[in-house]
C-alpha cells in the first residue's frame, strides 16, 4: 500500500536523503508536502520531480517566487505560507508519516502537531525533544503515534534495544547506553588552539555531510549534548545511564551494554539514508542506496573519552537536562544564538560555550506544563543571549 509522507525541511541534507529513498521506492511512497526555508529553487525542483500536493515556505515573497517557477514548469502543487501551514501539512488526515528535519526550534510546533495527529514521526529534529521532551513524549503516547528516531546514534540505539523494550532498563537487563561521537574536526586540539579557529574550519566535518549549524554543534560537542538529552527522553533513562564515547571512524553509530557482558552495536556507513530508510519502512528493511560496509577496508576502530574541559558544551547539556523544567529549552535557544553569531564571525569559537553558560546561570527554575512554557522560555533565552552578545561586541 502506498504511504504518504510530508518532508519538513526538504532542502536540507536529511530532507534530500529522504527524497532519495522515496525516489528508490516510487510504488511504496508518495510525497504529500515539501517544506523549505530559503532555497526556493531547490524546493521547486523537488516539487516538479515528486509532484506533492503542497509546498510550504516561511514568507510571502518566497512563496511568490515559488509560484512563478512552478507556473513556468506547469506544476500544479499549491504553495502555502507560514507556521500554520506547516502544522496543516504535518497533521492532515491523508498523511501517514512526517519526516521532521527542520533545524532548530522552528521545527518544534509542526513536529508536535504530527505527534498529536497520531502520525509516524521520523524524528531528525532533536530540538523537539530537547525543548519539550515531556510534552512531546506525552503526545506520542496519548495519540498512539509512532516515534522512530532518525539521528544515526538514536536509530542505532533503537536497533540495539530489545524489540519489546518498554522504557525500563532493569526489566531488559540493560546497564547503559554507549552514545558514540565522531569528535568533530577539532577533537585533538587544545583550548589554546581553538581560540583562532574559523567557521569554515568548524563546518568541515571529517565524516558526515551536514548543514552549517549542526556541523558547528558537532565541533563544540553540543550536538552530542543535545543527543544525550534526546536519548534520555526517547529511552526513558537518566543522564548517568548514558556514556559518551568518541569514535572517530563513525562506523559504530551507538551501542547498548547489557548485564550479561554483551554489548550490541549497529554498524554502517556514515550515510543518513540508512536510518531514514529504516524509519520509513520499520519493521521491514528496504534498499537505501548505501554502499555496504567493508570491514577489511576499515581495519581498525578507535574509542576515547571526550575531553570535557576543552569542550564544555557536553556538560552544559547534561546539567540542563538534570535541572529539568525549562532549562533544556533555554540551553537550546542560547546555543542557536551563539552558533549563529560564530558563523557570522561575531564571536570566537570558545565564546559559544561562554554565552550558553551565562544564559543558563541566569535561568530561573520553572516547571514545564504546556507548549506556551516552552515558547516563553525560548523567547526569554534568546533575549538574554542577544543581550550577552551585545555586551561582548562592545567589549571586543
Amino acid at each position: 500500500m502506498t504511504q504518504w509522507i510530508t518532508v519538513l525541511g526538504a532542502t536540507g541534507s536529511i530532507g534530500s536523503s529522504t527524497l532519495d529513498v522515496v525516489r528508490r521506492h516510487p510504488d511504496r511512497y508518495r510525497v504529500y508536502a515539501l517544506t523549505g526555508f530559503s532555497r526556493v529553487a531547490e524546493l521547486v525542483a523537488a516539487a516538479i520531480e515528486f509532484q506533492p500536493q503542497y509546498i510550504v515556505l516561511p514568507i510571502e515573497s518566497a512563496a511568490k517566487q515559488a509560484q512563478q517557477l512552478l507556473a513556468a514548469a506547469a506544476c500544479q502543487c499549491e504553495v502555502l505560507v507560514g507556521e500554520k501551514s506547516l502544522v496543516k501539512v504535518s497533521s492532515d488526515s491523508k498523511v501517514d508519516m512526517v519526516m521532521a528535519a527542520i533545524v532548530g526550534a522552528a521545527g518544534l510546533v509542526p513536529t508536535l502537531a504530527a505527534a498529536e495527529s497520531g502520525k509516524r514521526v521520523l524524528l531528525a529534529n532533536k530540538e523537539a525533544l530537547v525543548m519539550a521532551g515531556p510534552l512531546f513524549m506525552q503526545a506520542i503516547r496519548q495519540n498512539n503515534a509512532e516515534l522512530l528516531p532518525i539521528d544515526s546514534e538514536h536509530n542505532a540505539i533503537f536497533q540495539s534495544m530489545p524489540a519489546n523494550y518498554d522504557g525500563d532498563f532493569s526489566q531488559h537487563g540493560i546497564e547503559k547506553i554507549l552514545l558514540t561521537a565522531s569528535g568533530g574536526p577539532f577533537r585533538n586540539k587544545s583550548r589554546s588552539e581553538l581560540k583562532q579557529v574559523t567557521p569554515a574550519q568548524a563546518v568541515a566535518h571529517p565524516n558526515w555531510s551536514m548543514g552549517a549549524k549542526i556541523s558547528v554543534d558537532s565541533a563544540t560537542l553540543m550536538n552530542k549534548g543535545l543527543e544525550l538529552i534526546e536519548a534520555c527522553f526517547l529511552f526513558n533513562c537518566r543522564a548517568d545511564q548514558i556514556e559518551v564515547v568518541v569514535h572517530p571512524q563513525s562506523v559504530i553509530h551507538s551501542m547498548v551494554q547489557y548485564n550479561d557482558g554483551s554489548v550490541i552495536a549497529e554498524l554502517g556507513q556514515p550515510d543518513m539514508r540508512t536510518p531514514i530508510a529504516y524509519g520509513m519502512a520499520w519493521p521491514e528493511r528496504i534498499d537505501a542506496g548505501v554502499k555496504h560496509l567493508d570491514l577489511f577496508d576499515i581495519a581498525r576502530l578507535d574509542f576515547v573519552q571526550p575531553d570535557h574541559e576543552t569542550f564544555p558544551c557536553l556538560n552544559l547539556a547534561k546539567v540542563a537536562f538534570e535541572r529539568g523544567g525549562i532549562f533544556p529549552a533555554v540551553l537550546n535557544a542560547a546555543n542557536e544564538i551563539a552558533v549563529a553569531a560564530f558563523l557570522a564571525e561575531q564571536i570566537s569559537f570558545l565564546a559559544i560555550s561562554d554565552l550558553i553558560e551565562a544564559v543558563i546561570q541566569e535561568c530561573p527554575e520553572q516547571h514545564l506544563t504546556c507548549l506556551e512554557d516552552v515558547l516563553s522560555a525560548d523567547c526569554w533565552a534568546r533575549e538574554r543571549a542577544n543581550a550577552w552578545l551585545t555586551n561582548y561586541l562592545l567589549d571586543h
